[in-house]
């Protein structure tokens, strides 16, 4: 009862205080929006240099981020890749942009892909015969490969190097759940898909260990190449280095070509005057790449004819519940392509694909409107970190498919898995749930026994017909037959480069390239102005949606890594966004480092 009087009184009081700030922040935020809403980005006249710092986020849309400081609302912005991308090739063709100032060791915000598309067009920026500077306190794998691109890179001459290769990890919960007596039912068609497996064994199988050292080190060696064309040393080399621990400190850095200069800040304010004839650094006019951005990334709205570019970025699920949004649900982005399909305006569409994949019936959703979309208009695919999986699924048949180096994709396979707690609740509760049934299997969904043989059967069935269904659309897609899509399907993950090799994409490059080309199937030399979907949520928006889970907020308060389940929670959630459904996801959110 004690409990029960917490939980009326702890919601009670979470509803109130909601209320309360809600009312107090309304007003603020009104004259926030009034304050911004009159704001225009103007530039320093004269010669400018370009700054990024990335101290914005990088991501696919541009978002909006509210927060309290003190007793003030402040909003964040982040800068959308597509943005970032045309400023710079914009500042290329500017006479008033001198040079680029870069400091990368903030590039760790930043997705790899998206790394990989900003050092695109950074190297097309100095091909334009103008140069970039770099400075860094710290050198990490992902700034390093920014930084190397520049023309000068110059460090803090007591800077800290942080280069030891790259490295994901992977956590089994097989002896937890033994502990706690709870059994994974895993049923999954390719011996390379290794969704699951976190719950069914305790190491990595020979096969998961195999695709993920190819994974990785394709990864990394793509990198490495990148960084080695960029300096005068080999790809060779600098393993060794690595490999032995040889950068140990901005001296060696400095001795082995890996930075052009030490210097301290100072340093190199002096060194920035003496290249721009300024006297003081107060002098110097920079302008950030997200004004600058605002600046000259505009499009006329008198622009009829269009190309959208959808974004299909999260994971996959049927439909989103009231209290959840983000991520990709089918029926809302079915809906979304319908509408695009029957405006006559938009005349080609690039499907941006940034999804580890999930339910299949969501994924199918999408595929099948897509199907009707791609039959009246063109359809490209731009893949960023992760086109695998579902996220192949729903793109496998468009018109052509860029694909960065480092992206992960392919995972062409599909499992089912379902917990069964009845053991647990005996054992370690003291609880035992009898079934009552009508039928044979009535109780088969109830998570509170296992299956028994004709369960697995029936659940096997329904995956190998997924997976029948999913490689029949890629044999469709990338014109091979069933038999050439089984031999590289099985689950297995590619890189970007792999997937170019073996015929899942057609060329390497980024979203701002697929959109030029799409443009280019249906231009006809017209000027076309960009469109994107869904639509973003602004900051008022997001905050009265978190208004509306204040609630759900006070239920899983006090949830850490202390409870015994979270983590296991924490995990299962990400490969299961709905119930007893057929997945087609990749097997874990690799966090390189």
């Amino acid at each position: 009862m004690k409990t029960f009087w917490k939980i009326v009184f702890g919601s009670t009081l979470g509803c109130i205080l909601a209320s309360i700030v809600g009312c107090l922040l309304f007003f603020s935020l009104i004259g926030s929006i009034a304050g911004m809403a009159g704001k225009t980005t103007s530039l320093p006249a004269g010669e400018k240099i370009l700054r990024l710092d990335f101290s914005k986020p990088v991501t696919e849309q541009s978002q909006e981020s509210f927060s309290i400081v003190g007793s003030s609302p402040s909003f964040g912005t982040s800068i959308s890749l597509y943005d970032m991308v045309k400023a710079i090739e914009a500042a290329a063709e500017d006479p008033q942009i001198k040079f680029i100032y870069m400091k990368p060791e903030n590039a760790a915000t930043m997705s790899l892909s998206a790394t990989e598309e900003v050092r695109a067009a950074l190297s097309r920026f100095r091909e334009s015969g103008k140069a970039i500077i770099s400075y860094s306190d710290i050198l990490t794998n992902q700034g390093y490969y920014l930084a190397s691109v520049a023309d000068k890179i110059m460090f803090n001459a007591y800077g800290d190097a942080m280069m030891f290769g790259m490295s994901s990890g992977i956590v089994f919960f097989k002896d937890a759940l033994d502990k706690l007596g709870i059994d994974m039912q895993l049923i999954r068609h390719g011996k390379y898909k290794a969704a699951g497996e976190q719950f069914t064994k305790n190491e990595l199988t020979p096969e998961n260990r195999e695709q993920n050292q190819v994974l990785i080190d394709g990864i990394w060696n793509s990198l490495v190449s990148e960084i080695a064309d960029s300096r005068d040393f080999t790809a060779e080399e600098f393993n060794s280095w690595i490999d032995n621990l040889d950068l140990t400190n901005a001296k060696v850095l400095l001795e082995k070509g890996i930075v052009d200069e030490l210097c301290y800040r100072s340093d190199l304010e002096d060194y920035l005057c003496g290249i721009c004839d300024a006297k003081d650094v107060k002098d110097l006019k920079f302008v950030d790449v997200a004004d600058y951005a605002k600046s000259k990334v505009k499009q006329s709205l008198k622009i009829k004819d269009k190309i959208a570019v959808v974004y299909a970025d999260g994971e996959i699920v049927v439909e989103n519940s009231p209290m959840q949004s983000g991520g990709i649900a089918g029926t809302e982005f079915a809906g979304i392509l319908s509408e695009i399909r029957r405006d006559s305006t938009v005349k080609a569409v690039v499907l941006r694909v940034n999804s580890p994949g999930g339910s299949a019936q969501g994924a199918e959703m999408i595929n099948h409107e897509l199907g009707l979309l791609k039959a009246v208009k063109p359809v490209v695919a731009s893949y960023g970190d992760y086109a695998a999986s579902g996220g192949y699924w729903i793109s496998a048949r468009a018109d052509k498919i860029f694909v960065d180096n480092t992206t992960i994709t392919g995972s062409i396979g599909v499992f089912s898995m379902v917990p069964s707690f009845g053991k647990a609740l005996r054992n370690k509760v003291g609880v035992n749930v009898a079934s009552i049934n009508s039928n044979k299997h009535s109780d088969v969904m109830s998570l509170m026994r296992p299956f028994d043989a004709a369960e697995v059967k029936y659940m096997e069935s329904n995956v190998e017909k997924v997976y029948t269904d999913f490689t029949s659309l890629v044999a469709e897609g990338r014109k091979m037959t069933v038999e050439q899509v089984d031999e590289i399907g099985q689950g297995r993950v590619w890189t970007g480069t792999d997937a170019l090799r073996i015929g899942l994409a057609d060329e390497r490059g980024g979203l701002v390239d697929a959109i030029r080309y799409a443009e280019s199937l249906v231009g006809d030399g017209k000027e076309l102005r960009i469109v994107e979907y869904p639509a973003v949520e602004t900051a008022y928006e997001k905050l009265m949606k978190g208004f509306s889970s204040a609630q759900a907020g006070i239920e899983t308060a006090g949830r850490t890594a202390t409870d015994p389940l979270f983590p296991i929670e924490a995990a299962y959630s990400r490969l299961r966004n709905e119930t007893f459904v057929t997945l087609a996801r990749l097997p874990y959110i690799y966090d390189f480092r």
